[in-house]
């Protein structure tokens, strides 16, 4: 699966590749080639012969290259002739390896089944390069190469569900539009609440059906009735709160004058698809993304050194910390808190709070890199939010992109503060019970809400009642770091409910706190060290982060490959033997 740490690193590294090569037409010829290029070197089961045969396409192929001038686009013959040459070469590989054409060989890596007789023959064998020679040709030929890639790497997990990814963003793309073109504010409106609907109703089916209708059961079942068992059981898309967050700003934000429709159909699919958000954020706003997606590629050294530096940064957060903690004490603690004293459950939890930090921003910090590298800059989703003095700073630093959403698309249309103050708190508790139930259906998941937005309310109405006195906030360094600790435990009680199954789990981790055991067997050096490591470098001084980070981006190539094989050793080491997900791939 293109999930996996190294698979990814494979996948991207021929995107990377093949992006930057299609930015000059004359050498959009070497796709065909870099195809029979990465499956020799990659594929399984390759050796000298098969490396052999790529070297000898590459001739002719240069050779057509030459032929082009620059900026032009490919004359059919010569886009024909380099996907003739190619595709015999891919299609020698791949009978040879696995008895198929390319065509058949690419789908059943994607798990897609497959058909058989004359007419899938043609389909492999002369469909898939006349759709070859096409692609050489299009004018959005680069951009259509990465909507195709994000497709692929979102197949990977389960192809079935491509369609309803095209499909939501093909109708909110045609729904942007109808809104665009409207002449009365109703049918504005109109259309608007359709986009909606639909996008909701998207979730509800795929994430909230089977929940709401075992609720109501429970329910029922308390005064005496018992309904049949009605469940759809469907698996939960990957990304899928994501994606429909990112599709349905769009129309809003047409609706609201904010931007103007997309007119390409090819630049919209690829803003919702774009593969390194696609499955976990950043949420990325169509006003940053689409004219980025839209413009001429850039590149620069160090934004490349940059982008470099992010993903190290990321996968050694995800496996040496988050990772780490996750195998080695909280999953265990969280299986069964009854088995651990107090003292481990609470290390557990500040576990929790690190892993869950660790993970989801090694992810944003890959993410943010990956997207660097192929041109494109995605907006800071993390600003070390344990560092926050109360809960509304917090939110401010955490998932800075979902915060932001619900803010703009959520609180502010209930009234936000624009209402009194007593409509205020319903609006923050609101916002946030909702925010609880995006990230999944489970009433713990409503309980971390709940109590983020009472927080939130709390904070409001203390600073409020402060400004009435005149007080301004103490800038005295006990009081702040008293603060932070504060915001740091209320934090870490809330994941306690946001990591349990159910409040059974909940109720015995903050059962086993409360009996203040202090025995910790189960405590190890390495846990300890990881624990440390973790907080201290979170609550280091940003200028830390900033100046080794520039520091990385002055240095000499050859000085930054010896420092990211270093990285590249530590992960080996650190890495467990089986491959753990990423947290926020669930919601």
């Amino acid at each position: 699966m293109l999930f996996n740490t190294l698979t990814y690193a494979k996948f991207f590294a021929i995107v990377f590749v093949v992006a930057w090569v299609l930015v000059s037409r004359r050498w959009a010829l070497l796709l065909p080639w870099i195809a029979v290029a990465a499956y020799a070197l990659l594929g399984s089961g390759g050796g000298p012969w098969d490396l052999g045969l790529a070297f000898l396409a590459l001739g002719p192929t240069l050779f057509l290259c030459r032929r082009t001038r620059d900026g032009d686009i490919p004359t059919l013959r010569l886009a024909a002739a380099s996907v003739a040459v190619n595709f015999v070469a891919l299609a020698f590989l791949t009978f040879r390896r696995s008895g198929a054409d390319p065509l058949t060989a690419a789908l059943r890596v994607l798990g897609i089944p497959l058909g058989s007789g004359p007419v899938w023959w043609a389909l492999g064998l002369i469909a898939a390069p006349i759709a070859a020679v096409l692609l050489l040709r299009a004018k959005k030929m680069r951009l259509l190469f990465i909507l195709g890639a994000s497709y692929v790497f979102y197949a990977h997990w389960d192809w079935r569900f491509l369609p309803l990814i095209w499909g939501s963003s093909t109708a909110d793309w045609l729904l942007g539009n109808a809104i665009a073109g409207a002449r009365t504010t109703r049918l504005r409106k109109l259309w608007l609440i359709g986009t909606v609907l639909m996008n909701l109703g998207v979730l509800a089916i795929f994430k909230y059906f089977d929940f709401g209708i075992e609720s109501a059961r429970a329910v029922l079942q308390t005064v005496g009735f018992h309904p049949p068992d009605v469940a759809l059981r469907v698996a939960l898309p990957v990304g899928i709160s994501f994606f429909t967050f990112e599709s349905m700003s769009y129309v809003i934000d047409i609706y609201r004058g904010a931007i103007k429709p997309q007119r390409s159909y090819v630049e919209y699919l690829s803003f919702v698809a774009f593969f390194p958000h696609l499955v976990a954020g950043p949420i990325v706003r169509p006003r940053d993304l689409l004219p980025q997606l839209a413009g001429e590629p850039r590149w620069n050294t160090s934004e490349g050194s940059e982008a470099l530096w992010l993903i190290a940064v990321g996968l050694l957060k995800k496996v040496a910390i988050g990772d780490y903690l996750a195998l080695n004490l909280v999953d265990r603690v969280f299986d069964a808190p009854q088995m651990y004293s107090s003292l481990e459950c609470y290390a557990a939890t500040v576990g929790y709070a690190l892993q869950i930090y660790c993970d989801f921003s090694g992810y944003t910090d890959i993410a943010i890199g990956s997207a660097l590298l192929l041109g494109v800059r995605f907006p800071l989703n993390f600003d070390a939010p344990y560092k926050a003095q109360n809960i509304a700073e917090f939110w401010r630093r955490w998932h800075i992109s979902l915060s932001s959403w619900l803010r703009d698309y959520l609180y502010i249309p209930l009234g936000g503060n624009r209402k009194g103050p007593g409509r205020t708190y319903v609006n923050l508790m609101l916002t946030m019970l909702l925010g609880g139930l995006w990230h999944g259906a489970s009433f713990t998941f409503v309980a971390w809400g709940g109590l983020h937005g009472a927080a939130l309310a709390v904070t409001r109405y203390w600073h409020e009642l402060r400004a009435r006195w005149g007080r301004a906030p103490s800038t005295a360094t006990a009081v702040r770091v008293v603060a932070v600790l504060a915001t740091f435990h209320f934090v870490c009680g809330c994941w306690i409910f946001f990591r349990a199954e159910t409040f059974q789990k909940a109720y015995l981790v903050f059962s086993q706190l409360s009996a203040l055991s202090t025995h910790h067997p189960n405590l190890h050096a390495e846990v300890l060290a990881v624990l440390a490591v973790g907080l201290v470098t979170h609550y280091a001084p940003e200028h830390w982060y900033r100046t080794s980070r520039e520091a990385f981006v002055r240095m000499p190539a050859l000085a930054q490959g010896f420092a990211l094989f270093a990285a590249g050793m530590a992960l080996r080491e650190m890495a467990s033997a089986e491959a753990v997900p990423f947290v926020y791939f669930q919601f």
